[in-house]
């Protein structure tokens, strides 16, 4: 586990924005953030999920966050820009960006996988998150100090057979990571890629049925990295993929 203790003001009045936020490592990372003092904003399809994160947070005694209910499929690149102007009129800057949403599309050898199964696959890991990160960088460099965490995987750093669309759209995040690192190096936004490993999730079990979840990590195991890289620890952190176990 990667090996991080991080102070209860870590993320004191930093405005820090989560894809996938409703559900799995994307709602923890978003109740971890707020509980070191983080306001997060939090993006998603499910609008009753995200809302049940508010609740949480909101319940716990943390900073107020904000509900973006988001398809990121379906959404026009109009609506990058919309999210954009409302965070810059709320709050003036955003200090960090968590990628995480993803969807896993079918897992079977590639001459099987239909195109249309590739492109959403692809729409949602790649094209959205894209279009997402564009829209968001003028405001990460209102900040003095941006921290944009891409979330990847195993078989985005080693192709392995089956895995097909997800793979490659996870070659894709860890590519995108990198150029924006080096386009931002000397600047006070930092880029770097997770990967998470197995962990106790629902798009896990769906990987692996026959798996017994209670043998991989909780998504609140894992979040030491995830408090590292959007602290200001990390400052000098960039360009790096860094493993959360």
């Amino acid at each position: 586990m990667f090996d991080y203790t991080a102070p209860a003001d870590l993320l004191k009045d930093r405005v820090i924005l989560v894809t996938g936020a409703g559900r799995g490592i994307g709602a923890e990372a978003a109740r971890t953030y707020a509980a070191h003092g983080a306001t997060v904003l939090l993006l998603g399809k499910t609008e009753k999920h995200l809302n049940a994160v508010y609740d949480e947070i909101v319940a716990a005694g943390h900073s107020e966050p904000v509900v973006i209910p988001l398809d990121l499929e379906k959404a026009a690149p109009e609506a990058y820009q919309e999210l954009a102007a409302m965070i810059e009129s709320e709050f003036g800057r955003l200090d960090g960006l968590l990628h995480n949403a993803s969807i896993l599309g079918p897992r079977t050898p590639l001459e099987q996988l239909a195109g249309e199964n590739f492109a959403k696959v692809m729409q949602i890991n790649v094209n959205a998150m894209f279009m997402l990160n564009s829209a968001m960088l003028p405001l990460l460099r209102l900040s003095k100090d941006a921290s944009v965490i891409f979330t990847s995987s195993s078989v985005g750093r080693k192709g392995r057979a089956y895995w097909g669309a997800y793979a490659v759209s996870k070659f894709a995040t860890e590519g995108l990571m990198q150029v924006m690192a080096d386009e931002c190096d000397n600047t006070s936004i930092r880029a770097n890629s997770v990967n998470p490993g197995a962990t106790r999730t629902d798009m896990r079990a769906h990987a692996y049925p026959g798996e017994n979840p209670l043998n991989n990590p909780t998504p609140a195991e894992i979040m030491p990295v995830y408090l590292y890289l959007m602290g200001p620890e990390s400052a000098a952190v960039t360009g790096q993929a860094l493993d959360a176990q």
